[in-house]
This record gives C-alpha cells, sequence and structure tokens, in this order.
C-alpha cells in the first residue's frame, strides 16, 4: 500500500483539518471500501428484490449463496496473494517491473483453472438445482478468485479515487443487473452479483495493463521457490482460515444453523450479528492504512536507507527509535479510533439493530462482535508492520495461533452453551494479537542485531 501511503501524505501536507478529513477518507474507502461496499449491495440487492416481489426464501438463498462464494474463494485465493505481492514487491524493487504483468496472467491461470477444476465437480455432484443455477454458482466462484487476484493490484495503484470509482460503478451495476433480472430469482441475483464483479475483474485488469507494461504474455515465475516465499502462501491460507472457521462450525453443526440450498447452511444465531459488526471496522482501518502505510512506512525507509549508505551508528539508532515510535503511535491510534467505535457501539446498538430491523435479541452477541473485529484491526496492523520487517516465520506463528486458538474456542464455546456465542472469536483474536505484540516487541528490540550480524 505504500503507493497510496505516498499520496495521503501529499494530502496531509496541506495542513488543514480538511486535508486530513480527505486523506482519513480516502484510506477509508481504499482500505475498508470493498468489503463494506460488498456488504451493503449485497444488503441492497436482498431489500430491493424483496419489494419486487421475489420470496424472502429466494433472497435468503441468494445471500448465503454470496457468502461461501466469499468465504470459499478468499480462502482459495489467500495465500497466493500475499505470495504474488512480494513477487511483484521484490521485481519493482529490482526494476523489473516487465516481469509483472505475465506472471500476473499466469497466477490468474493457476487461480482461476484451478478453482474451476475443484468447484466444478463439487458444485455440479453436490447441488440439485437447475443447470443454470449450478453453472453461475461456478462463474460466480471463478470470478471472485480472480478478482480478488487483481484487487491485490490496488496497493500498486497511486490512482485511489479511480480505484474507488471503479468498485462503487462495480457494485452499482451488479445491483442494477440483479433487479432487472429479479423474475429469475435466485438465478437473476446471482446474474447481478456475477456481473459487477465481472466489471471489476477486467476494470482492474485494464489498470494493470496500463500500469505494468509486460514482457511476454505468460510466465509463471512466481513459482519458482528461488523468487518466492511459500511461507506467505501459508500465512494467507491460515489467515483466511482463521478468520471463517468460526463461522463455518457455526453453519454446520445441526443445532446452531439450518439447511438453505443444497450442502449450504446458515446460523440465524451467529450471521447477523458478526457482519453488522464488520461494518465498525472503517474507522480502524483508515487510522490503520494513514499511520501505518504512510508514517510507519516512512520511517521504515529511512531506517534502512541509513543502513544502506553507511551512516553512523548513532544516527542508525536515531532512524530506529523513530520507526519503532511510528510504529507505537499507529497501533496507539487504532485503538484508540477503534475503540471510541467500540463505546459508540455500546451507547447505539439497540437503536441500531432495531433501525436494521434485526432482533433486540442479538444485542449481546453483536457487542461481543464489535470488540472481536475491533481488535482484529488491530492485530491487522501487527502483522503489517512484522511484514516490514520481513518476520515471515513471526507471522506464520502468529496466524498459526489465530487459527488454532479459534477452532478450540469455538468448539468450547459450542459447549458451554449459547450465552458465550461470540467469546471464542473474540478471546482467539485477543490472544492473537497479545502474542503479536510480545513477539513485535521482541523484534524492534534486536533490529540491529538482525540487520547487520544476520546478512550475507
Amino acid at each position: 500500500m505504500a503507493g497510496i501511503g505516498f499520496e495521503i501524505r501529499k494530502i496531509l501536507e496541506r495542513d488543514s483539518y480538511w486535508s486530513v478529513i480527505r486523506a482519513y477518507g480516502y484510506a477509508g474507502m481504499v482500505s475498508g471500501g470493498p468489503w463494506v461496499l460488498s456488504i451493503l449491495s449485497i444488503m441492497m440487492i436482498g431489500v430491493l428484490a424483496v419489494t419486487l416481489g421475489v420470496a424472502q426464501r429466494e433472497v435468503n438463498a441468494f445471500q448465503i449463496c454470496v457468502t461461501y462464494l466469499m468465504a470459499a474463494s478468499l480462502i482459495w485465493t489467500g495465500g497466493a496473494q500475499l505470495m504474488f505481492t512480494r513477487f511483484v514487491a521484490d521485481r519493482t524493487y529490482a526494476d523489473d517491473k516487465a516481469e509483472v504483468l505475465p506472471n500476473l496472467f499466469g497466477v490468474l491461470i493457476v487461480i482461476m483453472g484451478g478453482g474451476f477444476a475443484w468447484a466444478a465437480p463439487f458444485i455440479f455432484w453436490f447441488f440439485d438445482g437447475p443447470f443454470v443455477q449450478r453453472l453461475l454458482l461456478l462463474c460466480n466462484f471463478v470470478v471472485l478468485s480472480g478478482m480478488w487476484i487483481g484487487l491485490i493490484f490496488l496497493s500498486g495503484m497511486k490512482a485511489y479515487r479511480r480505484i474507488v470509482a471503479t468498485l462503487a460503478k462495480g457494485y452499482l451495476l451488479g445491483i442494477a443487473v440483479g433487479l432487472a433480472a429479479a423474475e429469475w430469482k435466485l438465478n437473476g441475483l446471482l446474474l447481478g452479483v456475477l456481473t459487477g464483479h465481472s466489471y471489476l475483474l477486467f476494470s482492474f485488469l485494464h489498470h494493470i495493463v496500463r500500469e505494468y507494461p509486460g514482457s511476454a504474455l505468460l510466465k509463471f515465475d512466481f513459482l519458482d521457490r528461488n523468487r518466492s516465499f511459500y511461507s506467505l502462501f501459508a500465512v494467507g491460507t491460515l489467515y483466511y482460515l482463521a478468520v471463517w472457521v468460526d463461522k463455518l462450525i457455526f453453519w454446520f453443526v445441526p443445532y446452531t444453523s439450518e439447511a438453505v440450498i443444497g450442502p449450504l447452511r446458515a446460523s440465524i444465531i451467529y450471521d447477523l450479528p458478526i457482519f453488522l459488526a464488520y461494518l465498525f471496522i472503517l474507522p480502524g482501518m483508515a487510522v490503520f492504512l494513514v499511520t501505518m502505510e504512510a508514517d510507519f512506512a516512512e520511517q521504515h525507509e529511512r531506517f534502512y536507507r541509513a543502513v544502506r549508505e553507511g551512516d553512523t551508528l548513532m544516527h542508525i539508532e536515531h532512524r530506529r527509535d523513530r520507526m519503532v515510535y511510528a510504529a507505537r503511535q499507529g497501533i496507539y491510534e487504532i485503538f484508540k479510533v477503534q475503540g471510541l467505535t467500540v463505546v459508540l457501539c455500546l451507547l447505539w446498538g439497540r437503536d441500531l439493530l432495531h433501525a436494521v430491523g434485526i432482533s433486540p435479541l442479538y444485542i449481546h452477541l453483536f457487542y461481543i462482535d464489535v470488540v472481536a473485529v475491533s481488535v482484529q484491526v488491530l492485530l491487522m496492523a501487527i502483522l503489517n508492520v512484522l511484514f516490514y520487517l520481513d518476520a515471515r516465520r513471526e507471522v506464520l506463528v502468529i496466524t498459526a495461533c489465530f487459527f488454532l486458538t479459534n477452532l478450540l474456542f469455538t468448539f468450547a464455546t459450542l459447549q458451554l452453551g449459547a450465552e458465550t456465542f461470540g467469546y471464542g472469536f473474540a478471546a482467539s483474536v485477543t490472544v492473537s494479537a497479545f502474542l503479536g505484540l510480545f513477539i513485535l516487541s521482541h523484534k524492534f528490540n534486536g533490529l540491529e542485531y538482525e540487520t547487520f550480524m544476520l546478512q550475507n
């Protein structure tokens, strides 16, 4: 996200309240916009489809299908997203940008082709709906998988306003097509989502082709172990598994879920509060992007430039202290802003649930989930700093901890009863965040030693 960070810094240099508001607004749209826009568009399609006469059962099936498509595609592509992002960063640093585009087409073939290879038998075997419906599900999964890969290139593009506009156009197009085809019920709504995500995929590719001129049509250098880091593949996969594993458990435990369509199940108890809570990560994500990707990134670059250029030890230590201070301030700012968001949700939570038509019986779980997703933003900031320090092994340990604790704690809450639902995810992300803080502190304390003594 460094390119976006530089642009935000330019806005902040104007030194006015309006520039601060603009910077945080753009940062929030870029960092949390795709997630928030996708949730809002799915909710809007559902609400408007009901007003057009589509049965509530069909709308529920549509929303569950899209949720599963999101989860499956993110887990499937999570590892490739991280590994390929590092590959692109290394090629850009080596001034070899011509290698990026052909390898992008290579990773898209692997991800989209591989996704088709395993998803097609699964969908056509386990779903007993019409052929068109199964085909739409398969196409949605393949397109979503490619779109997530294209989306990582947002980090390398500085025209963030154009990117946000593209996202808005894509989801508005999806809503329009879905409503226009609402007479076809579930199939029409799935067609709308497919149209919107296809528009986003090809729009991203259009921007990428303009940004990265290629030296060839197709390459698979990103699979070379000497040029890529498979530990990052494990990190990406584990992280998305950790994020979704509690939802999957509640979906497939019989007494917390119900069948919706084919093999897909939903948890009325668990789903609404957790997805509503994720809408409130936007303030923390905005602060995350501004403080980490602008302030910390700048200090990080200055520290390593001082090392590379053979500066004095005193100046290098000063740069290290400034970098550590920027990281601590960034984490503190995220904690402060997201903490305020939690307080506001605690004060107005009941009114909010009433406004969106959700039973007040969900209020307790909503409170827990808001706290949990807020801590998750903090965890993401910690992982981000560790990625800057190239601490791949440490990040792998933290994400493995996140996955295993979420798995175990969620099963434990199922045994303890409904009053503990949500505490498993909250406890897991909190333990992982504290582990990350401990590892980060240890990493900063030994930074000079690792920088000078562990190099080739």
